[in-house]
Order: structure tokens, then C-alpha cells, then sequence
């Protein structure tokens, strides 16, 4: 007699609810290991130790958001300036959350509270496709968001030790690893033609902000001009 899949059982153990979360965001976690080098080299390069790069990462878990960290102390903005990038590129996730939050009414303040840490734009997507389909539980999104952890820590600590081996990163072209990044998220995500739209709207908009604003105040600008022109057109 075939022994049954604990998976279809009517109640699967917590164990397996996680690890199907786990099974889940394996191909996060085998994006987020190159991009996560990435990170580790450019922000050494940049500076930071190797401890530091991983701290950051550790503790943060915003891919984009360092990027355009990285990018902006690269290009000598101010703190003030970084901060408030990182802050608009970062809001999305507030409304993620809430998304998600909705689907959690049986998980423990705290537990939504680590979901949130560990939520990015491709947890976010496992996650709610998993929910559309019935089967999404708070411990399978914690696998999700475990798996997605690990990929991106064990990466940059992959690129910031290895950055002494590879000299000027620049020139192998490391630095198109965000534009790369936001470019797949893009693809992913476009499922319609609003989201096109308004991906255009972005583009055109930062193009025109980099003319007439000074130093890197553009990214802002143009985030928060997308941002409100998604909200009036999915009104």
C-alpha cells in the first residue's frame, strides 16, 4: 500500500507546511544567490567590509532598495537624498503587507510581523499565486521567506568575500545587475496592458526629472509620479 503524501493529508504537520513553503521559493533563492553577489561585490567595492555587506543584507532583505542605495552613495547623494529614495521604493511593501495580511487571520501578530520582514516582490508572488490556488498557510509563507533569506544573505556573503578576486567590478558589468533585476521584476509582473502603461509613464517620467531636477532627486520624484499614476488608473 503506497504511503500517503502528508501534503494531501486533511491536517499536514507544521513541519510540512514550512518546507512546502521552502519547495516553493527554491527558484527565489537560486535568483537571489547571483543578485545577491552582486550586491556583495559592488558594495565592498564601495567601502563596506564584508561583515557589513552581509549585515545589510541580513537585516534588510530589499534588494532594489540597496541597490539604489548603493547607486546613490556611488553617485555622492547625500544622506538625506538616500534615505528618501530607498523610503519611496521601499513604500510598496506597505501595501504588500496589508495584501497579504488579509489571508492571515489565524497567524499570531508576531508571526505576521517575521512574514513581513522577509517579504519581497518575489514572495509576494509565490505567496499570492499560492493563496489563489487554496493553499497558501502562514508556515508555508515562512518557508517561502526563509528560502528567499537564505538565497540573498549566503549570495552577497558569496560576492563580498570574492570581491578582492575580481578587482574593478565595473567592468564586467556588475553594476547592471539592479537595472537587470527591475527589468525581470517588470517582465513578471506586467500582466496587462495598465501595467505597461504605467511602467512608460515611470520610464518617460524619470527621463524628464533627470533633465530639470539636480542630483539624483529624479528616482523620488518619478516614484512617487508612477506610483500615484498606478493608483488613479486601478482606481
Amino acid at each position: 500500500m503506497p504511503t500517503p503524501d502528508p501534503e494531501q493529508s486533511p491536517c499536514p504537520s507544521a513541519r510540512s507546511r514550512f518546507f512546502r513553503g521552502v519547495r516553493l521559493g527554491l527558484p527565489i533563492f537560486l535568483g537571489y544567490v547571483p543578485v545577491g553577489a552582486a550586491f556583495g561585490i559592488l558594495a565592498t567595492t564601495q567601502g563596506f567590509s564584508a561583515l557589513q555587506a552581509v549585515l545589510n543584507s541580513a537585516t534588510a532583505l530589499a534588494g532594489a532598495g540597496q541597490f539604489i542605495g548603493l547607486s546613490l552613495m556611488h553617485a555622492g547623494a547625500s544622506a538625506f537624498t538616500v534615505l528618501a529614495a530607498t523610503t519611496i521604493v521601499n513604500l510598496r511593501y506597505v501595501l504588500f503587507g496589508a495584501t497579504l495580511s488579509t489571508h492571515l487571520d489565524r497567524t499570531p501578530l508576531l508571526g505576521q510581523a517575521a512574514l513581513a520582514f522577509s517579504l519581497t516582490d518575489e514572495t509576494f508572488a509565490v505567496n499570492i499565486d499560492d493563496n489563489r490556488r487554496g493553499t497558501a498557510t502562514g508556515l508555508s509563507m515562512a518557508g517561502v521567506g526563509a528560502i528567499a533569506w537564505v538565497g540573498w544573505v549566503s549570495g552577497t556573503a558569496l560576492g563580498a568575500t570574492a570581491s578582492g578576486l575580481i578587482g574593478d567590478p565595473y567592468r564586467f558589468g556588475v553594476a547592471f545587475a539592479m537595472p537587470a533585476m527591475f527589468t525581470a521584476l517588470l517582465v513578471a509582473q506586467a500582466e496587462d496592458r495598465k501595467h505597461v502603461v504605467i511602467a512608460v509613464v515611470a520610464a518617460a517620467f524619470a527621463v524628464f526629472f533627470a533633465l530639470v531636477l539636480p542630483g539624483k532627486w529624479y528616482i523620488v520624484a518619478a516614484s512617487v509620479v508612477a506610483a500615484a499614476v498606478g493608483a488613479a488608473v486601478y482606481e
